[in-house]
Parts: structure tokens; C-alpha cells; sequence
């Protein structure tokens, strides 16, 4: 029978599609927003997250406000700030970065099968699921031209790396601490990409890095 886990788990893996096929830089902040609360919410809803304190239920409370709310706050305003609303020009088409994100899938599958890890039972679709968002996050950084969405492939990166930890590992308070580390340094990565973008955004008029070649020393 399908858990909650299970269809979590594949609107994740949804999600992941429709960012690799979207041209819409405003569709890809909402869909890393939506992103952002189902890899929050997951270890919440796995077997060994289910009898953790109130000291782990605040941490993931804080991690949905950050990764579902303050991210993509932080890159729908930079968005407001720049003309261009769309990836016109990617380095790769996005019916090729549909199918890449297929086959990625797949490679997932079969690695998670091939390399025999000591998962908790039930979990070898949240491995698959962990690999997936992190190639394909690795994917979108270089797939695409505009610093948004090079940004936005980042924040799947990170996604991919939390969920790995989650499927390998049972979380302990020091894990909690790591985590929110990580999650601090990325919100302060966010904040200097939004200067970043106003500052290519008046230079070029655009937010397309190709751009940065025509600086000279």
C-alpha cells in the first residue's frame, strides 16, 4: 500500500521534471518553494524520526520556513528586480533536459540497487529520490545560462545532499546543528546572489552569466 512517504517522495521526483522542463523563472521559484517543504517535512514522517523531542520538531520548523519561505522570498524578489522572466537560451533545450532528467532517474534506480547500502528498510526509493534531486540540481547548474536558475539548481543540490543524509543515517542533535549550518550558509549564499543579480541586472540589463565574458580587466 502507498504511504505518505511514497507519494512525498514522488511529487519530489515530479518536481524535479518540471524544473528541468520550465522556462518560467517565476514557475521554478514556486516549484523549489513547494520542493523545499516536502524535503522538510519527510524525516518528520519516516519511522525514525518518529519519536524525536521538541528540540527536533522546532529544527524542521525552522528548516520549512527557510527552505519553503525565507529562499524563495529571498530569489521572487530578486526576480521582481530583473527584466528578463524566462530561460530563453539554455545551453540545453528543455525537451533534452526532460529525457536527461528520465535517464537520471533511472541511473538512480540502478545505483541504488547496485551499491548495496545499509538503508532502513523501506527506504530505497528515498536513496533514489536523494540521488535524483542532487544530479539533476548538478544538471541545472549547467544546463542553463541565467544566474537565477544556476542558483535554483543549487538550492536542488543541497535538497539532494539533505536527503542522502536522511535515507543513510538516523539524525542526531549534532546532525541538527550541521544541518542548520548548512542551511545558514546557503541562506547567506542567496543573499549575495540577489546583490549580485541587481548589480548584472544594471550593468547588462540582464541576468544571463554569459554576459560576465564581456568584462575586461
Amino acid at each position: 500500500m502507498i504511504n505518505i512517504n511514497d507519494i512525498i517522495m514522488v511529487s519530489i521526483l515530479l518536481s524535479v521534471l518540471l524544473s528541468l522542463a520550465s522556462s518560467r523563472l517565476m514557475a521554478l521559484v514556486k516549484i523549489m518553494a513547494l520542493q523545499g517543504v516536502m524535503v522538510s517535512l519527510l524525516p518528520l514522517l519516516l519511522e525514525h524520526h518518529s519519536r524525536m523531542g521538541s528540540g527536533g520538531l522546532i529544527f524542521f520548523q525552522i528548516m520549512i520556513l527557510i527552505k519553503g519561505v525565507l529562499i524563495p522570498g529571498l530569489l521572487y524578489v530578486a526576480l521582481k528586480r530583473v527584466v528578463t522572466k524566462r530561460e530563453i537560451e539554455p545551453i540545453i533545450g528543455y525537451h533534452a533536459s526532460l529525457f536527461a532528467g528520465l535517464i537520471i532517474i533511472l541511473v538512480s534506480i540502478f545505483i541504488t540497487e547496485k551499491l548495496h547500502l545499509s538503508v532502513p528498510n523501506g527506504h530505497e526509493l528515498l536513496l533514489t529520490t536523494a540521488i535524483t534531486t542532487m544530479s539533476a540540481g548538478f544538471f541545472l547548474m549547467m544546463s542553463r545560462r541565467k544566474a537565477i536558475t544556476q542558483v535554483i539548481g543549487y538550492l536542488m543540490l543541497e535538497n539532494g545532499i539533505y536527503l542522502v543524509g536522511t535515507a543513510l543515517t538516523k539524525h542526531t542533535h549534532t546532525a541538527y546543528v550541521v544541518e542548520f549550518g548548512v542551511l545558514l550558509d546557503l541562506l547567506v549564499g542567496v543573499m549575495i546572489m540577489g546583490i549580485i543579480l541587481n548589480n548584472i541586472n544594471h550593468a547588462f540589463d540582464d541576468i544571463d552569466t554569459d554576459l560576465l565574458n564581456r568584462l575586461k580587466d
